[in-house]
């Protein structure tokens, strides 16, 4: 059915609710069969404005089924659907309730509060029974509503639209559910301070990818929670904008630029209390642009410029030079904030910080070796990344290859028990062959190899199975396997790297030994702290002809060094 003046999600419930007419095998059309189509609509305004009063949805609903079930049935169903006069009356009260609200369409939340009016209506009665009543409905729209009117079909959509594609930092900071921040204060007080600012107040934070940008979002968010900020922040909401949420299924023209716009509205209407932060920000440029259509950016640009809405993003350094510099417009908006990568002894911090986390998420303890070590070698041998993201996802990934390895025997255990279990199975063949030879023996052998594994399974549980704690060898071991380098390098010592560097050149380069010598003796005397601190470590001019092993002598010496014979 086609109902005018309804909207969409209006003309969804009714059209259910003639359904649940026939499910039932009623022919009158009744105010409970509109309220079990309000109940049971998946995305429902009614649920919402249920759950905020604080009742059970399903416990209404059983309600409902069980007075639906009471109704007289019809035996033979004619087609034919008689509406009640009930359903004429909510009509006409869901009508006067909507230009009392001055909206210009019927919507779920006026056929509710139409329902809840009626004080001699089974419906009514239902909801009274749960304590729902006119009132607690009015005050738990008015918080999911705000200050919008249904001006279109689709205006329940457009209802807690920060809610649905957007992520409250703050408020996860308070209930502690973010990661702490550490040795990041210079930045979050820049981010901070371009808050602040009169205009051009909205930073972006721009940096390479896992130096830590979402970071300083979640970092501003920690600080307000804890009413670590300024006047002028204080009561402020950093609300993460969930890009892929926005454009995913809008598959109509102009779907889009609604969901933006009802976002934008309700930041607008919080009067400066919300600040979007936009992960990404360089996926606005072009985001939902369609023939006919606007992209994200130029709807953005005049809210920033007028001031009516604040933004931090975060974006790399290279997509803010292809995309956001490249629009002038967006760019004047925009104030950079450059973060670079942390140093290895910042990054050391920032763990210490992380390790009660990971060591609550994995059961296991995180020695402080191991973070050491996490940071000075991913620094050192994973050059692809960036500190601290690299750090991380090494004390991460050891620390859960340490707990899959506790939680299963060892080899000699497992070798044990598949010979056991094969054993088993050997002397149960043979027995069903009538073998009883050779299944005496197979018997004999078993218990045999039952005592040898019940032995070996106890020893290792009486060990504690394996040490759970991540340590720099488990950590040497994992960037072993990801990059090829032996164990061994990693774990060796300065001092006895040093001590044996014209044997480890001399792998690669056979002779040349006065050359070798000369540059052997330069470095130690450097690393010893010997030479003059504003003088190189030595300039070398190898003379010879060719192929005797100059390049290859330099090569050899980066790679001793650096651990990379490009590194020259």
């Amino acid at each position: 059915m086609r109902q005018e003046g309804f909207t969409e999600r209006a003309q969804e419930a009714l059209a259910l609710s003639q359904q649940v007419v026939q499910e039932y095998q009623h022919n009158q059309w009744n105010v409970e069969h509109i309220l079990m189509a309000l109940l049971s609509q998946e995305q429902g305004l009614v649920g919402d404005i249920l759950g905020d009063i604080g009742i059970d949805i399903n416990e209404v609903r059983q309600k409902v089924e069980s007075s639906l079930a009471d109704m007289p049935k019809v035996t033979y169903q004619t087609g034919q659907i008689f509406t009640t006069p009930e359903v004429a009356q909510l009509f006409e009260t869901a009508k006067s309730v909507a230009e009392r609200w001055q909206d210009e369409l019927i919507s779920t939340e006026h056929l509710l509060i139409a329902i809840t009016s009626d004080e001699k209506g089974e419906a009514a009665g239902i909801l009274k029974s749960f304590g729902v009543d006119q009132e607690k409905v009015f005050q738990a729209l008015q918080k999911i509503r705000g200050g919008h009117r249904v001006t279109d079909a689709r205006a329940e959509s457009k209802y807690r639209s920060l809610e649905k594609y957007g992520r409250d930092l703050t408020e996860l900071a308070r209930q502690g559910k973010l990661d702490p921040v550490l040795g990041r204060e210079d930045e979050i007080k820049r981010v901070m301070q371009v808050l602040t600012r009169r205009t051009k107040n909205n930073p972006v934070i721009v940096g390479e990818a896992g130096v830590g940008k979402t970071a300083i979002a979640e970092g501003l968010a920690q600080k307000i929670a804890a009413d670590d900020v300024p006047d002028s922040l204080k009561r402020r909401k950093v609300i993460s904008l969930d890009m892929a949420s926005l454009v995913a299924g809008a598959k109509f023209r102009g779907e889009f630029e609604e969901r933006l716009k009802a976002v934008m509205d309700e930041v607008k209407q919080a009067d400066g209390e919300v600040v979007l932060f936009i992960d990404e920000i360089h996926t606005v440029v072009g985001a939902g642009a369609a023939e006919g259509a606007i992209d994200a950016s130029n709807m953005l640009k005049p809210a920033l410029a007028q001031g009516e809405l604040q933004c931090v993003g975060a974006t790399t350094l290279d997509e803010y030079r292809k995309f956001i510099e490249k629009d002038k417009a967006l760019e004047r908006r925009l104030q950079p904030v450059f973060l670079g990568e942390p140093s290895v002894e910042t990054t050391i911090q920032m763990l210490h910080g992380l390790r009660p986390r990971y060591e609550a998420h994995h059961k296991i303890k995180i020695s402080d070796e191991a973070l050491e070590a996490a940071a000075r070698l991913s620094h050192r041998y994973i050059s692809d990344r960036f500190l601290p993201d690299k750090a991380i996802d090494l004390i991460d990934e050891a620390a859960s290859k340490l707990r899959i390895d506790t939680e299963s025997a060892p080899p000699d255990v497992k070798s044990l028990e598949h010979r056991l279990k094969q054993l088993i199975n050997e002397e149960e063949a043979a027995s069903q062959r009538q073998e009883y030879e050779r299944a005496a023996q197979l018997k004999t052998e078993r218990l045999g190899m039952e005592e040898e594994y019940n032995q070996a399974k106890n020893d290792w549980l009486e060990q504690g199975k394996i040490d759970e704690t991540v340590d720099e060898e488990v950590i040497a071991k994992l960037i072993a396997n990801w990059t090829g380098i032996p164990v061994s390098l990693m774990l060796e010592g300065e001092a006895e790297k040093l001590l044996h560097m014209e044997d480890r050149i001399h792998d690669r380069l056979i002779n040349q030994e006065e050359a070798v010598t000369a540059i052997a003796e330069a470095i130690r005397r450097s690393r010893a702290g010997l030479k003059d601190p504003k003088r190189p470590i030595g300039s070398f001019m190898f003379l010879g002809p060719t192929g005797v092993g100059k390049t290859e002598l330099a090569r050899t010496l980066a790679h001793f060094l650096f651990d990379d014979e490009n590194a020259m």
